[in-house]
């Protein structure tokens, strides 16, 4: 298996492979939330933790840019790394789809590398992948999935639909780092409100802050989005919610940068966006190759974890 042929599949499938694909997938959330276990990972509900060793290749918004995924795959190593049973994760912080015309193809090749690589592969939940309620707009997938599959790519859709509120919603590294999609659910009092955010929602906030919200830097506290979902969230907002999980910095995407990457709050927030191309134009995009062992404890030092492209 290489990344060529799963690439080349993800072009060629038809609706019947692509089906399988999604029940095998279905099949491994399944047995992770059964175990509590991803490898060595603990999990409870949707939040996974991590412990501090071996390397995170941490991956932002895709949006359907193919080439921008076999790029960070290409350069990452990641397949040779996980098929030497090295200690390596890949981590995905959402909206793998829409914006973009392979929106069919990226997830095909994530959930393949998922059903490859199950201890290996985190797929977090983006907005894009959010409930029905929240569901970003407008949402592509439907229509790329009809154009790839005829009538048959509205049964893919449901059915890859239904997968995507299975998907996790952050990850702790201890003592280091959170990682989420879009930003700091503001009312959360426990690391609870974070693991199950997807079981209050939509009675609680924390999921639609978690999947929506943004960072500013001239605020204090929170503020309606424009987004018209979630909230605008300032360095205080960061800060309380970094102690009560016990970490220094949140990873998130969910907002393009120019150069792929940006830092807010006295970077203690670095926010990834790893696609190029319309609608975003973004000169550069950037994901994180990042070591799990070292205390870092500045946006100066991850700085030098992050590869642009």
């Amino acid at each position: 298996m290489d990344l060529d042929h799963i690439f080349n599949r993800s072009l060629e499938a038809d609706q019947r492979e692509f089906l399988g694909l999604i029940g095998q997938v279905n099949q491994v959330l399944t047995r992770e939330a059964e175990a509590g276990l991803i490898g060595e990972a603990k999990v409870t509900g949707r939040l996974i933790f991590i412990l501090p060793k071996g390397e995170a290749i941490i991956v932002g918004d895709i949006h359907g840019d193919l080439e921008s995924l076999k790029y960070i795959l290409d350069e990452s190593g990641f397949l040779n790394k996980a098929l030497d049973g090295r200690d390596v994760y890949l981590i995905f912080l959402g909206d793998y789809g829409d914006r973009g015309e392979y929106s069919p193809e990226v997830y095909y090749v994530i959930l393949a590398l998922k059903n490859l690589f199950p201890e290996k592969v985190i797929l977090l939940q983006g907005n894009h992948e959010g409930p029905e309620d929240i569901l970003a707009h407008p949402h592509d997938l439907p229509y790329q999935m009809r154009r790839k599959f005829g009538l048959d790519g509205l049964i893919v859709y449901r059915e890859l639909s239904n997968l995507f509120r299975r998907f996790y919603t952050a990850v702790i590294v201890k003592d280091r780092y959170v990682m989420l999609h879009g930003g700091v659910p503001s009312g959360a009092r426990s690391i609870e409100d974070v693991a199950f955010a997807y079981i209050k929602h939509p009675a609680e906030s924390h999921l639609e802050e978690i999947l929506w919200s943004d960072p500013e830097d001239w605020i204090s506290g929170k503020y309606p989005s424009p987004r018209g979902a979630g909230y605008l969230f300032g360095e205080d907002i960061t800060m309380k919610f970094l102690e009560l999980l016990g970490v220094k910095f949140l990873i998130r995407g969910h907002e393009p940068a120019d150069e792929g990457y940006k830092f807010n709050h006295g970077g203690r927030v670095l926010t990834l966006f790893s696609r190029k191309g319309p609608p975003y134009y973004n000169a550069e995009a950037a994901y994180l190759m990042l070591r799990l062992e070292p205390q870092l404890n500045s946006a100066e030092e991850i700085k030098q974890y992050i590869r642009r492209f």
